[in-house]
Formats: structure tokens, sequence, C-alpha cells
């Protein structure tokens, strides 16, 4: 049987989409809010505003407005006398995070599907390759990098480019549960052949058969949660 692989993957590719060290407010959220997602700041962990400034290379000033945004969307907890903790895994969040995804993006790929040009989709091919090659190399940050990107294609294919942005800070909890679910074995290349069927429903503007692959595709990721749980029971609440 295979092997799980590591949560932490390598570096992401140059000029990729992971934050940059910079001290103006929406890079620092990013970069924070990207650390908990990729389990380098772990469930549970507590967080000291100095170590973050000295890791990020800046003040205690604008750590602490991130985390104040970070405790907004639920990512950390705020323990009086106590202390700043990343937050555990939440059932009811990744519950609403799921269900803001669906609602946005499967209405946005029926559109896609109506819309779909020989140039859109040979970009969506394009990404579609790079993300076998990522597979064949077991790279976990390059993929989940495509992964977004092909997802932004899709919705933004659709006319309506403001749908992304407001799914992605909504997703954030989900994006918790779905970097643990990249280290299942076999994983990865499942979710590409999903995609791929994804892809072939919108190229030939078939909106009902690109929803219901979207759809089944966005929960495959739920069905790994007994297997994510077990594998790292302190990520998680409590029941």
């Amino acid at each position: 049987m295979a092997e799980p692989i590591p949560i932490r993957g390598g570096d992401a590719p140059e000029g990729s989409g992971r934050p940059k060290r910079k001290s103006s407010g929406p890079y620092l959220y990013a970069a924070l809010r990207d650390l908990i997602v990729r389990a380098e700041l772990a469930p549970g962990e507590r967080l000291s505003e100095t170590e973050l400034g000295d890791r990020l290379g800046v003040s205690r000033t604008p750590v602490r407005e991130a985390l104040g945004r970070l405790r907004d969307d639920r990512l950390v907890e705020v323990r009086p006398q106590i202390g700043t903790f990343v937050s555990r895994i939440s059932p009811q969040a990744v519950s609403d995070a799921q269900f803001i995804r669906e609602a946005l993006e499967c209405t946005a790929v029926r559109v896609s599907a109506e819309l779909a040009d020989e140039e859109s989709m040979a970009q969506i091919e394009e990404n579609l390759r790079a993300q076998e090659r990522a597979v064949a190399r077991t790279d976990i940050d390059s993929w989940q990098l495509l992964d977004d990107t092909f997802h932004r294609s899709l919705c933004d294919l659709s006319g309506h480019p403001a749908v992304w942005p407001v799914n992605e800070r909504a997703k954030s909890h989900l994006n918790r549960l779905r970097r643990l679910s990249l280290t299942m074995p076999d994983y990865l290349a499942t979710m590409v052949d999903a995609h791929r069927a994804v892809s072939d429903a919108v190229a030939i503007h078939d909106p009902d058969a690109a929803e219901v692959a979207l759809r089944e595709h966005l929960r495959a990721v739920l069905r790994e949660v007994p297997k994510i749980r077990e594998q790292h029971p302190d990520y998680f609440e409590e029941p």
C-alpha cells in the first residue's frame, strides 16, 4: 500500500502565488493564512507575535492586526490571560465553507460551459498537463497552486471575476482539510481525473454535466474526513 505523502511539501515554484514576505497588511494576512492552511502553523499551536514578526520580517503591530483578521475568520482563537492559538479544524466551519463553495462554483461553471471557447479551453488543458507533471513528481505545493488556478479559471470564465475572491476567503477552513487530504495515497491523481471530467463537460458546452462533475469533485474531500481524523486527531475540534 502506498504511504501517505508528508503534509509539508517542498518549496513552491518560482513566480508562484504563495504570499511573499511583505509588511503591508493584506500580504501579511495572506502569508499567515497560508501558513495555517499548510499546517506550518499547526492546529492548536500557540502563536507569539514577536516570533511571527521575526519569522516574517515585520514588527509586532502588523502581526497583531493580521491575527485580528484571522480571528474574525475563525482561523485563530484568543484565550484571555492565556494566549492566541491556531484554531483546530471545526466541522461546522468546514461545512459552511463547503456550502458556500458549491453554491458559487457550481453556479459559475454552468455559465462557463455556455461561454467556453477554444482559447480558454487551451489554457485549461495546459493547466491540466502541468497538474499531471506535478503529480508525477509528488509536488504537493505546485499541484495545489495549479488546482486553485484551475478552479479560478472556471469561475472567471463565467464573466464574474468577483466570485473567486469571495470564494477564496470563505473556503479557508475547507482548504485546511484539503491540504491534509492531499497526503492520502493516490489522491492527487484522482483529483486530476476529476478535473478532466469537469473540463470535458465545459468544453462540449454541457452545463448540466459540468455542474454534476464539479459538485461530485468538490465533495470528494469530505469522504476523506474519517481517514484524516484518524491520522491527525489533535488537529480537529472534539465532536
